[in-house]
């Protein structure tokens, strides 16, 4: 197999089996699987945190984000100042916070698990390595997509 083969079904096989994860998780909630991610971006965030930005962080369209939001919403998880649009700051209520905790909680035993075997030197050369690698490759498709 070759070099690009392996990374790539390697990359694809983790999204596919975390997604699937994930999506099982947050049937409970009634959400979807994408959605824990975001409730976990909003907990964790240092400063407020937009719709436009989410949707930068997460490479989600602005369409998904407004999908998500409108349904914490609904659900009481969040408090949005509809009068601001994408620019308003995505409040997590107390209900939205604890959800958040529970989806972090459990997405770390699940990444203890998928992580079994690996010694915390190769846990963070690999974070590293992955790191460097998507980076690069942003740079790549920025630098094409300005010469196109």
């Amino acid at each position: 197999m070759s070099r690009f083969e392996q990374f790539t079904l390697s990359v694809f096989c983790i999204t596919h089996y975390w997604n699937k994860i994930a999506t099982e998780k947050m049937k409970a909630y009634h959400l979807k699987g994408t959605y824990g991610f975001y409730l976990i971006l909003l907990a964790g965030a240092e400063e407020d945190m937009t719709a436009a930005r989410l949707s930068e962080l997460t490479l989600r369209d602005k369409a998904d984000i407004s999908r998500a939001v409108a349904q914490f919403q609904k659900q009481g998880l969040v408090k949005v100042d509809e009068t601001r649009r994408y620019r308003a700051p995505i409040v997590l209520t107390e209900k939205g916070r604890m959800l958040a905790e529970q989806i972090q909680k459990e997405a770390n035993e699940a990444l203890e698990i998928a992580g079994a075997g690996l010694s915390e030197n190769m846990r963070v050369d690999m974070y590293q390595a992955l790191f460097i690698i998507s980076s690069n490759l942003k740079s790549l498709y920025e630098e094409r997509k300005g010469r196109g």
